[in-house]
């Protein structure tokens, strides 16, 4: 139970499958334009929701009698940081006035409710588990290309991280996404495209191309086994990379539940999160000191440099070498992914009966 709070739920809010069947629930709304607030109660808002309506609840975040929270575990870490701060209750965050509810972890003084929102998600999709079947079946020592490197909004590490790659691209399966900011289009061929998505390969392009090409879908979820089979490791550039704290998303856990080798284009102290939650890297094979450099420019390049040793490297052998790891960390994902979501309910009603006294 929340004390003598109640909880009330907003219907398209993302946590609502991790709460609709806690006991916790005790009330729902679709718009707040529709529903008379409820005295003493702990909200539950989508994001769509919060962006709608962020001054009303801005002032019944002023009142005594209710909390509202951000559900949000969609973003996490800087992007988690960027929004709140563009909603303008980042100080009342801080106050415990407004809770949140996020993907990502923060600094101390955010004090959010943590939820690894992508991990689970990877083997809820049939699609998934058929190419992770794929994979396993037609593992081959013998690949075409050196390295997977898919990128998507052109986020400054990336852009850079293409120009200073430029020399490997042409020994590598990539894509680039996003020519806002002048660089070259480059999509899967339709072999390595999900086939929900092939047919919009052929279509015309400007800007941010992600929407078009997956019908404004979640299409970057989706696994597809060939680019993974032509390749040696995946090169995996994630959302968050100057800010030190974590971010994992989809980007992190495809290759990591297909059983492909990897290296983090991430946050300093990502491989040291990683580690925390129960994986193994591939220390003993790529030198990992990179996750310990604070300077966001040295990081990268040394990124660049270990890619470059390793793309001169017997690919073959060093795909088998990793094989243990891989498959110890594709089962240690299956395990979270189950346990994971089990876990939310009482870290919810922990998270709000300790940190938010009424």
């Amino acid at each position: 139970m929340l004390g003598t709070f109640r909880l009330v739920m907003d219907e398209f809010c993302e946590v609502k499958e991790l709460l609709q069947h806690s006991g916790l629930i005790t009330d729902w709304f679709w718009d707040l334009d529709n529903h008379d607030i409820i005295p003493n109660a702990v909200y539950v808002f989508s994001r769509q929701q919060f962006n709608k309506h962020t001054a009303k609840i801005i002032e019944l975040a002023q009142t005594k009698h209710i909390l509202p929270v951000l559900g949000n575990p969609a973003e996490g870490s800087e992007t988690m940081l960027n929004q709140s701060t563009a909603l303008g209750i980042l100080d009342l965050v801080r106050q415990g006035k407004i809770a949140i509810i996020a993907g990502g972890e923060m600094q101390a003084d955010i004090p959010i409710l943590f939820y690894e929102n992508f991990l689970p998600k990877i083997l809820d999709y049939d699609e998934n588990i058929t190419a992770i079947q794929q994979y396993q079946q037609q593992w081959s020592s013998n690949r075409p290309y050196k390295f997977l490197f898919l990128n998507g909004r052109g986020r400054l590490h990336r852009r850079m991280l293409l120009s200073r790659l430029t020399n490997l691209l042409d020994q590598s399966i990539w894509t680039n996404l996003d020519v806002t900011h002048g660089n070259e289009l480059k999509l899967l061929d339709s072999k390595y495209e999900f086939d929900f998505y092939q047919k919009n390969i052929m279509l015309d392009y400007s800007g941010f191309a992600k929407y078009k090409l997956f019908n404004n879908e979640w299409g970057e979820i989706y696994l597809n086994a060939n680019p993974y089979l032509d390749t040696y490791f995946s090169l995996v550039t994630e959302t968050v990379f100057d800010y030190p704290y974590s971010f994992r998303t989809e980007k992190i856990w495809k290759p990591i539940a297909i059983g492909h080798p990897w290296i983090a284009v991430a946050n300093r102290g990502f491989y040291r999160d990683m580690h925390n939650l129960g994986f193994k890297t591939f220390g003993d094979l790529v030198d990992e000191s990179f996750d310990l450099i604070d300077n966001s420019i040295d990081r990268l390049e040394r990124i660049a440099v270990v890619v470059e040793d390793l793309c001169q490297q017997d690919l073959a052998k060093f795909a088998k070498e990793c094989y243990t790891v891989c498959k110890y960390n594709q089962q240690h994902l299956k395990e979270l992914s189950l346990q994971i979501p089990k876990d939310f309910p009482a870290q919810f009603q922990n998270y709000i009966n300790e940190r938010f006294r009424f």
